[in-house]
């Protein structure tokens, strides 16, 4: 709560204290509201329309530089735009390590017999995907991750798509050190799988992007099991590809703090200052592959994450591949044993 106290003040700081805003983006801003259904109360509206303003002009300027070769993927105003990188990474980024966690080994991937693993690889034109879905104001990323992992693993072993309950993983796992919208780790969302011998479906136990005080699950709604997980052996891109490829979508975290990664809209993400291990937030790795004739830089992994079809490229991101494990890719991945 002081945070966010902290964030108001700062912002109707820099509010009254700049220029006034740009009449010409009237219309735009309207029209943005609507479209994403955002209503201010009035004290708010004027320090709101300063910050999505200045995220425009910003996206605007990414896209000129996009034109002239400058960067590799386009950026795109979206339902985040109302909010400083500093709010957006509070509320949407819930990668964490937990406490508990590093106590869950896991086994390790054993790369297949295969000497290369296939060029490209879409898991969603094999049926392994569910439809992409929204985490809404809540840190819940790591239980998308790893219903995803799951849902695909499901589907692998009995040729049923079934949504399961993110909600389920974030009121049940805090025994393991998940923390519901506060954050988690998809290590212990496994091991809490383990540990109870299932998940409920998404049906039966909807998500509501909040905590509950109690633990909701019913063995009868059961929809999914696992009985252990498996890590890839940490920063080797060419595991995570051979397991990505072997075995179907895989749950990874990332380094998402840089704003342009907020903004992503098309092309293949790629960021200097991306770090490795620094990780904030957990997405799914459901496929790869490459543009024009597979040169160096124009590879990409597939990923699927969980702030709604309105983000990036209907919910998916293209991420760099091969390029020394950007944003941490290959830094954390794992996915569960069905």
């Amino acid at each position: 709560m002081k945070f966010y106290l902290c964030i108001l003040a700062l912002s109707l700081e820099a509010c009254f204290a700049a220029p006034g805003l740009d009449p010409a983006f009237d219309d735009h801003w309207q029209l943005w509201k609507t479209w994403h259904g955002k209503e201010y109360h009035e004290k708010e509206e004027g320090w709101r329309r300063m910050i999505w303003e200045k995220n425009l002009k910003m996206i605007e300027l990414h896209n000129l530089d996009h034109s002239l070769g400058k960067h590799s993927y386009t950026l795109g105003m979206n339902q985040f735009g109302d909010m400083t990188n500093e709010e957006f990474s509070q509320v949407m980024n819930g990668f964490r390590f937990t406490e508990t966690e590093r106590k869950y080994t896991g086994s390790l991937f054993l790369e297949p017999n295969f000497s290369e693993a296939p060029k490209s690889v879409d898991w969603r034109e094999k049926g392994y995907v569910t439809p992409v879905k929204t985490q809404a104001h809540c840190g819940s990323c790591w239980a998308f991750s790893a219903t995803g992992s799951l849902e695909g693993q499901h589907f692998r072993k009995t040729g049923k798509l079934v949504s399961l309950s993110e909600q389920n993983l974030m009121d049940c796992s805090w025994p393991e050190g998940n923390e519901g919208c506060h954050g988690g780790d998809t290590i212990a969302a496994f091991q809490y799988l383990k540990r109870n011998g299932g998940i409920d479906s998404e049906d039966s136990y909807p998500y509501i992007a909040k905590d509950r005080l109690e633990c909701l699950y019913k063995p009868e709604y059961k929809a999914a099991n696992e009985t252990g997980f498996v890590r890839i052996p940490s920063g080797h891109e060419k595991a995570l590809m051979k397991a990505v490829a072997a075995v179907g979508p895989i749950s990874v975290s990332i380094d998402a703090h840089h704003h342009n990664f907020r903004f992503y809209k098309s092309g293949i993400f790629y960021e200097p200052t991306c770090s490795t291990w620094n990780l904030t937030h957990a997405v799914l790795a459901v496929g790869y592959g490459f543009e024009g004739a597979e040169k160096d830089n124009k590879k990409y992994w597939i990923v699927k994450n969980s702030w709604n079809k309105t983000w990036g490229d209907n919910g998916y991101i293209l991420m760099a591949k091969d390029r020394n494990n950007h944003c941490g890719i290959a830094t954390r991945a794992s996915y569960p044993l069905v």
